[in-house]
């Protein structure tokens, strides 16, 4: 349905400008620029504060059982909520409509999915909660159909907020790896797509289209 109207959509001006700001936002680009980190996912997320212990959290440490996963579950509440309430933004502002008018035919032939996930997309690198809180919105929304949500969530899912896991956790690593700190990244995303394909061709055989 998508396809068919896509060509028609009456996108405004500040729906192309309004998607570009996401698109910097949620990549993190600015994270790293003094004065333009305003325009960054994390910086806007912010962090907690701490208690006595400078390493410490309000989770605290030692925590065990469902209370330590209540806790953590908790913590990841704000960045979700901040991820769907740009998202809105975004979408009143014509973003989404920018987004499925240009992206769809990049999207499309790679993964079998429209352009309106670019925004969750690119979100997902960075964060795997707000990607799939903004998948969800979408699914809920009508705008991506069953089929096309599967093979989003298996794109996500393989080596989920990749770039900002791996920059994180695998910074630990760089010092003793005998390749370009990049390779593996690279390697990572096309297993992304190979997975959200893999995915494509299991629906395509065996999961039937909605009526």
């Amino acid at each position: 349905m998508e396809d068919q109207n896509k060509k028609g959509l009456n996108v405004p001006a500040m729906g192309y400008v309004v998607l570009v700001v996401a698109i910097v936002i949620f990549s993190g680009l600015l994270s790293k620029h003094a004065g333009w980190n305003m325009f960054d996912f994390d910086t806007l997320n912010g962090k907690f504060g701490t208690i006595k212990a400078a390493t410490n959290t309000f989770m605290g440490s030692g925590g065990v059982g469902a209370r330590a996963g209540f806790l953590f579950g908790l913590s990841l509440v704000p960045g979700v909520m901040l991820a769907l309430g740009l998202m809105e933004i975004v979408e009143h502002y014509g973003g989404l409509k920018a987004a499925q008018k240009l992206l769809t035919p990049i999207l499309r032939p790679l993964m079998g999915i429209p352009g309106i996930c670019c925004v969750a997309l690119v979100s997902s690198l960075q964060s795997t909660d707000a990607g799939a809180g903004m998948t969800k919105n979408l699914r809920e929304a009508g705008e991506i159909t069953e089929k096309e949500m599967l093979i989003f969530s298996a794109f996500q899912f393989t080596a989920g907020g990749v770039i900002g896991n791996y920059l994180a956790s695998g910074s630990a690593l760089f010092s003793i790896m005998t390749v370009p700190i990049v390779i593996p990244l690279v390697v990572m995303m096309v297993m992304k797509f190979l997975g959200a394909n893999i995915m494509r061709a299991y629906c395509h055989y065996f999961v039937k289209e909605e009526v």
